[in-house]
């Protein structure tokens, strides 16, 4: 299984390197679980919203779509020059994750403002969704229904509110691909305790309005 956490100039350190130590925890325990450093378009090293240089593993393929990409956020409010709005006006990214998502293979998993670059995917139209409560009226304006929540699952898609969420959104993508065994082993090794609510779609032979499944 392959996992990988898409970088690009500007992204949120926190964002990224967050799910990147939980999942690389969990590849530990599951050496058949294999997450990477990934960008778009090859090129040695990226640059984050505080100015850490990070080198890149991989390169994040359409035709070898991964079981797992995770999409961090970064600079939407802030509006800089490099920064999830950049990319989104660049257009790339949101085109890949479209891409992705249209092959119906990848599990695809946003951070922060990361949900951003979901949304102009068109992927998040008319679905379940979070985001940074700065960023939360852009998501409504975008199409997403907005969950006051640290992890929406909607499926194929699942997003994690602000900055720090994306420990929990890690976490609960762990237990999800790995097993419950694999996500508490990772808790203990962090000592880090899962906070918040993730709030599920109900399955489809018991979706009622207003009514939501969590764990």
């Amino acid at each position: 299984m392959q996992a990988q956490i898409l970088l690009f100039d500007g992204f949120d350190e926190l964002d990224a390197l967050a799910p990147f130590e939980v999942l690389r925890s969990a590849s530990a325990i599951r050496p058949d679980f294999v997450v990477e450093l990934a960008t778009l378009e090859p090129r040695e090293e990226v640059t984050t919203a505080r100015g850490l240089r990070l080198r890149t593993e991989s390169l994040l393929s359409t035709a070898n779509a991964p079981d797992l990409l995770v999409v961090p956020g970064g600079g939407w409010v802030g509006r800089t020059s490099q920064s999830v709005r950049a990319e989104v006006e660049r257009g790339a990214i949101p085109a890949a994750v479209a891409e992705l998502h249209r092959g119906g293979r990848t599990l695809i998993a946003s951070v922060c403002t990361g949900a951003m670059l979901l949304a102009s995917a068109g992927i998040l139209r008319g679905r379940n969704a979070t985001t940074h409560h700065a960023a939360a009226a852009d998501l409504a304006a975008a199409g997403a229904v907005i969950v006051r929540a640290r992890v929406v699952d909607d499926g194929e898609i699942v997003t994690s509110a602000g900055v720090t969420s994306g420990l929990d959104l890690a976490l609960w993508l762990a237990e999800r691909l790995l097993g419950a065994q694999v996500a508490h082993a990772v808790e203990e090794r962090l000592e880090y305790e899962r906070r918040g609510t993730v709030w599920r779609r109900p399955p489809e032979g018991e979706r009622r309005q207003g009514q939501v499944a969590v764990v």
